[in-house]
């Protein structure tokens, strides 16, 4: 149950050892939207849009999931550096409570206005129909969502790294054998369209979930879930939403970005909202590497800044940043050299193809720049700086790209939308290095 190891092991080694795992596990984790939208685009062009209107909400859901489970995280690391193990299980067990319930007050509130929601971005009764069958399901799950999520962070918090790996990968191996039986009608399963995508990630979900709970069963953690600790507390849960709260935004913050660009997209052309969808699914599939690595040292600071190792924090600090840098060139790289069959997944559309090809060569120019926010964003939660954290969110989707995708379409037509993407990037990373140092210097 040491943790030692953490400020003891060499930095590149230790790294890789906490990121690749990670890596690995985002990587196929990012695969569940990109699965449900291949076998989803073979249904007809109008699925796919609904699909492209629906993920906004999903992404919310996840982001609340997400950015909570990432002050748990961090708490939990800090607490069992600084050696105060009865804190560290505090957190963790009040932590999976208020995931949980998160997850129901979530599923109620998406079931019951996903339909209002959609109506805001298209006039199509057909596609309004789709998304509304789509989320019926997914919807469902909710809470199994929001409990794996915090399990998962409660696992990367004492480095068992490889756990979440697996349970990501049984629940993507899961999801996609079961995506082209449930939507296609194959065998013994009945032809559920675009229903089965939903519930095809689902059940995707609750195997993931469910393959934590036998890693926790039958591999003890150096942290536990305790019921005399179910109560909640004002310090711990007053500290965890401090950095939850933020890094929820943080992750929600794409969702408006999305729901704003649609609506500038709109204007010209359905095909223009269904290549942003399309972008977005490609993206998360480049950036969930990056953000897997994220993952991966988040618990490695939070533990160091715990035990006072300010220049392990510094080390861990550039190594990440080259490695976000590599991964974003290689993205860039696809993006150049193979975009009609990126874009060729989701629609075979002549027409769409080409936009999606414009946007992608445009998009890319920024991937490369975009390592140093992701970068500092990351770092940043890992110190408990959460709002310092959600500047950059706020820069990168909201205050500097939403006002220059409108500005620049006006200006250009509808590439300004994609060059705003590459202006905001170059703006944010400045703004997310000078931050990340000045916060460092006097934390």
């Amino acid at each position: 149950m040491n943790q030692t190891y953490m400020k003891e092991k060499k930095i590149f080694p230790l790294v890789m050892s906490m990121a690749l795992p990670m890596m690995l596990s985002m990587a196929f984790n990012s695969l569940y939207n990109i699965v449900d939208s291949y076998f989803v685009a073979k249904l007809s062009e109008d699925a796919m849009t609904a699909l492209s209107l629906v993920y906004p909400a999903q992404n919310l859901l996840t982001a609340v999931a997400v950015g909570f489970g990432v002050g748990v995280n961090a708490m939990i690391s800090f607490y069992l550096g600084a050696q105060n193990q009865e804190k560290a299980d505090k957190t963790a067990t009040q932590g999976m409570v208020l995931g949980v319930l998160h997850g129901v007050l979530l599923m109620i509130l998406f079931l019951c206005g996903i339909n209002w929601f959609l109506g805001m971005f298209t006039k199509s009764d057909t596609v309004r129909a789709l998304g509304m069958e789509y989320s019926n399901v997914v919807f469902l799950f909710s809470t199994i969502v929001t409990g794996g999520i915090t399990l998962e962070k409660i696992f990367q918090a004492v480095g068992r790294m490889r756990a979440t790996m697996v349970s990501m990968i049984a629940g993507f191996v899961t999801n996609i054998v079961l995506d082209p039986l449930l939507i296609f009608g194959i065998g013994p399963f009945p032809r559920m369209e675009i229903a089965g995508a939903a519930l095809a990630t689902g059940i995707g979900q609750v195997i993931t979930l469910l393959v934590y709970i036998i890693y926790y069963v039958l591999d003890p953690l150096p942290v536990k879930l305790r019921r005399n600790y179910l109560r909640p507390e004002g310090e711990i849960c007053g500290k965890t939403y401090g950095i939850g709260i933020p890094a929820t935004l943080n992750m929600a913050l794409p969702s408006l970005l999305i729901s704003a660009l649609n609506g500038i997209l709109a204007a010209y052309s359905g095909a223009y909202v269904l290549v942003l969808g399309v972008y977005y699914k490609l993206q998360t599939f480049i950036y969930l590497p990056s953000n897997g690595i994220i993952q991966g040292i988040r618990p490695l600071i939070g533990y160091n800044y715990g035990a006072g190792e300010r220049k392990r924090v510094e080390q861990i600090y550039r190594l990440t940043l080259e490695l976000t840098a590599g991964i974003m060139a290689i993205g860039t790289a696809l993006c150049w050299l193979i975009p009609g069959g990126l874009i060729g997944l989701f629609t075979e559309n002549p027409e769409t193809v080409t936009i999606g090809i414009t946007a992608l060569h445009i998009i890319s120019l920024g991937f490369i720049l975009s390592a140093v926010s992701v970068t500092s964003s990351g770092a940043l939660e890992a110190l408990g700086q959460g709002m310092a954290s959600l500047v950059i969110s706020v820069m990168r989707y909201v205050a500097v790209i939403i006002p220059a995708a409108f500005v620049l379409s006006r200006l250009i037509g509808v590439t300004g939308v994609w060059w705003a993407f590459v202006c905001t990037e170059s703006v944010t990373a400045v703004v997310a290095y000078v931050l990340y140092h000045r916060v460092w210097k006097r934390a």
